[in-house]
């Protein structure tokens, strides 16, 4: 993945060894709640405690951490990692201002920010082990740039050490980007509001939907950035392959207790979130990304 030609984005918040307060010292999150949020750490995504329940069901009012903001860094940062991150994130600003225009629409850039350990988001806490989310309380993408190496080394989403590592996580800032999408577009009001009457089981499945929905608009980014920047090497494509099909609910389900449920799905199938990635990446259409209007889940 070349880098050199891609735009760097200003809409960054580089929190990265800043510190946070948890209001009452010993209150805050309980250690169910954080054994909880450690599991969604195995899940790409949208932050599950919006689309299932509501922030407020686990992250509990005023509980939520407090941010100085006196350190931290707004802009594009300077380290390799920061650059990239800007770099894929001010691709994503460029293609989708396009297309958004090409439907008549006004598309308002997410902040992304950048974080290690913990931090506070208007969704309640971020921390490392959720992996990344999008909060579409703020509009911001939460990433703590270490599920990189999670997804090299525990999920085998790539070859550890290898170039092509790069598109892949390109893939899932791109994917998060894709649930900011959504947000813009009405998709995950109108999906959390269609789960608020559902059982559990429905309501994953329509969780799926939409996080297969984010894995196609990611693709149709990819799409576009390659038309416009020519920027995707040998390897790539097959390295984020890897990864959708890293990350499926049914190989981290088999990898976590040796069986799979497909009725606690979330993001869906290795298969399925591959699949969905290719529609965009082919054929580079946002009409192509319809899951809820598809038998394919």
């Amino acid at each position: 993945m070349r880098l050199d030609e891609l735009p760097r984005s200003e809409n960054v918040e580089d929190r990265r060894g800043v510190g946070f307060r948890v209001p009452g010292g010993g209150g805050g999150l309980g250690i169910g709640t954080v054994l909880v949020l450690g599991l969604v750490g195995y899940w790409l995504g949208i932050d599950p405690r919006l689309l299932i329940g509501g922030a407020e069901v686990l992250s509990g009012g005023d509980s939520s951490p407090q941010q100085s903001s006196a350190d931290t860094q707004v802009g594009t940062p300077s380290d390799q990692m920061g650059q990239f991150v800007s770099a894929v994130l001010g691709s994503t600003e460029t293609q989708w201002q396009k297309i958004f225009v090409r439907y008549g629409k006004t598309y308002e850039a997410p902040t992304l920010v950048m974080f290690s350990g913990a931090t506070s988001s208007a969704c309640g806490l971020a921390q490392s082990a959720m992996g990344p989310f999008y909060c579409p309380n703020d509009r911001k993408v939460y990433l703590d740039t270490s599920f990189f190496q999670d997804l090299e080394r525990r999920f085998r989403g790539c070859d550890v050490g290898s170039k092509a590592c790069q598109f892949s996580q390109a893939y899932v800032i791109a994917h998060e980007v894709g649930h900011h999408v959504q947000n813009l577009l009405g998709v995950i009001p109108k999906a959390h509001a269609m789960q608020q009457s559902m059982d559990k089981v429905n309501a994953n499945r329509i969780q799926v939907r939409v996080e297969l929905q984010a894995d196609c608009l990611a693709g149709v980014w990819a799409y576009h950035a390659e038309e416009t920047w020519k920027f995707i090497e040998p390897g790539d494509v097959e390295a984020a392959m890897q990864t959708s099909a890293a990350i499926g609910d049914d190989r981290l389900q088999r990898q976590a207790q040796g069986y799979v449920v497909p009725d606690a799905f979330t993001h869906g199938s290795s298969e399925q979130r591959t699949h969905w990635f290719t529609a965009g990446l082919t054929s580079g259409k946002v009409e192509s990304c319809d899951t809820f209007a598809t038998a394919q889940q």
